[in-house]
């Protein structure tokens, strides 16, 4: 099973804590030892890290935990494969552009039949099923909408896309345009929000500690989305199975839920407690 990382924040922020605890599950706390990968956005265009060993004894990977690169979006991912070769062009996240932007994507989970779907211009380097399903869920994006549609219309087409995929197995995934982090789960995903008043939170896989009101302002709002909680003292929170969340500068805006399609305000800011118990029974 792979594992995911992801924010949105309302301003750039920086990554390094989270993204440490994540690299310590690339190879050392847990066997996620076949590519690791991370994306930062910037405005229209990314950049992007991967490589195709361990992150926990990655020389790159510790470079990125020492130097900050404040973004408002990221994504990351870490992998145990177990479809397609461990290479760099199965490593995870994938980069695709359309309409103007870089759209990142990364995914946890098998997709049954997914290269029998067909595509359009948006072709796989690699051999994963991961790959192919990005391929495809982009190019049903540019048949479906001449130009960029408005949040609304996107979001709705997003969540139908993500739970067609879903049929095939499982499709716990990540995707960002550098304008909204789309998180859909599929089985398993945690969210945790930081906000004022902020305070102090230990990593799980490392002895690493930090007090966010140090570094952060009252107005900054972060969202973190992981496969699992990656701190001890923080209220994390499951996102519901089927359901598809998605944060624009740290702030619930959408969220579809399975099989029913409901829009809410970004004031509302649910907090998935509904799904806790079916979080808990996913381990």
């Amino acid at each position: 099973m792979c594992e995911l990382l992801g924010m949105s924040a309302n301003v750039p922020t920086d990554l390094r804590f989270s993204f440490a605890g994540l690299m310590r599950r690339a190879g050392t706390t847990a066997r996620h030892s076949d590519g690791w990968g991370v994306a930062f956005h910037d405005g229209r265009d990314c950049q992007i890290f991967r490589e195709k060993r361990a992150g926990a004894q990655s020389a790159l990977a510790a470079a990125l935990c020492d130097h900050p690169i404040r973004s408002p979006i990221a994504v990351a991912h870490i992998r145990r494969a177990n479809r397609g070769a461990v290479s760099t062009a199965n490593t995870h996240p994938f980069q695709r552009e359309l309409w103007g932007r870089w759209w990142v994507f990364a995914h946890n989970g098998q997709l049954a039949g997914i290269k029998r779907w067909p595509l359009g211009q948006d072709r796989p380097v690699g051999t994963t099923d991961s790959e192919h399903a990005f391929c495809w869920l982009i190019g049903e994006l540019r048949r479906s909408f001449g130009r960029a549609p408005g949040e609304a219309a996107l979001c709705r087409a997003i969540a139908r896309l993500c739970r067609r995929l879903d049929t095939l197995g499982t499709c716990n995934a990540l995707l960002s345009d550098g304008r909204r982090l789309y998180a859909y789960c599929s089985s398993k995903l945690a969210v945790l929000t930081r906000r004022a008043p902020f305070g102090r939170a230990c990593l799980i896989d490392a002895d690493l500690r930090v007090d966010f009101a140090a570094e952060t302002t009252p107005e900054d709002v972060v969202r973190i989305i992981a496969t699992r909680p990656l701190t001890a003292d923080e209220a994390w929170q499951p996102i519901e199975r089927r359901s598809l969340a998605v944060y624009r500068d740290g702030e619930l805006v959408f969220h579809d839920r399975a099989p029913r399609a409901r829009r809410v305000s970004a004031a509302a800011d649910p907090s998935h407690a509904a799904a806790a118990a079916a979080f808990a029974r996913a381990g």
